[in-house]
């Protein structure tokens, strides 16, 4: 009997309290915000930055001198994993704080409709999620990647594609593993189910560090969709992430 009434006084407790900045701590206009314009503007990035290794540049490209010479996979992201936003990315998938998810999307929204109206980005017919193994998806009760592929779908008017593509080997946590210990865990992770009716694909997460899941879920899809982008909260700054590396 105590419980919907603890329930009830912690609802009204958090109604009254001031809205604050999940990074400042000062109070913001909006409850459904979580950061303040100010931390939000000095978070992301505020210069050019190479799509395949996220290394600053000097001028506006899609690539730096390096990730010209292969192939690289596209990234696409608001911010540094490295930055202040950082923490609150792993805040999303660790403690189910989805308080500064509505500002982060809307961040990499308009990154992405600035990078497509400079040609440095193809518009993409659908959004794929990164999988979790049913599993995993069981253990922790969501997908962040569904979750973020889901409020883009609407905030872009582009088709979530959700059941494409599957995870089929359910592989141990990636955070702590080496380079080569991560490329072991992941491989023949993903499947394609079906026949792809989309060319142009954008596989959604919410970071990409050394880039190894996307680089296994886009050889997945390479026999229907070579062109793979990729769309995340943040990034870390690696090597080019190629589809034959």
């Amino acid at each position: 009997m105590w419980s919907p009434l603890l329930a009830g006084c912690r609802a009204l407790l958090a109604a009254s309290l001031p809205n604050r900045c999940l990074l400042c701590h000062q109070q913001i206009p909006s409850a459904s915000q979580g950061l303040c314009p100010c931390c939000l503007a000095a978070s992301c990035y505020r210069q050019p930055i190479c799509l395949g290794c996220g290394r600053e540049l000097a001028v506006i490209a899609r690539y730096c001198g390096s990730c010209m010479k292969h192939s690289p996979i596209p990234v696409v992201a608001p911010a540094s994993y490295h930055s202040a936003l950082g923490p609150l990315v792993g805040r999303v998938k660790y403690q189910q704080d989805f308080a500064p998810l509505p500002t982060l999307v809307r961040a990499l929204s308009s990154r992405v409709k600035t990078l497509a109206t400079a040609g440095l980005i193809c518009w993409p017919q659908a959004l794929v999620p990164i999988p979790l193994h049913p599993a995993r998806l069981q253990q922790r009760g969501f997908n962040q990647a569904w979750v973020i592929a889901s409020m883009l779908s609407q905030e872009l008017a582009l088709p979530l594609e959700d059941s494409l593509l599957l995870r089929v080997a359910d592989t141990a946590p990636q955070a702590g593993l080496s380079g080569k210990a991560r490329r072991r865990n992941l491989a023949k992770a993903f499947a394609v189910r079906g026949e792809l009716q989309w060319q142009r694909l954008v596989l959604v997460d919410d970071v990409v560090t050394t880039g190894t899941t996307i680089r296994e879920a886009a050889r997945a899809l390479a026999p229907w969709s070579p062109d793979v982008q990729v769309w995340c909260l943040a990034r870390a700054e690696a090597p080019g992430l190629s589809h034959s590396s």
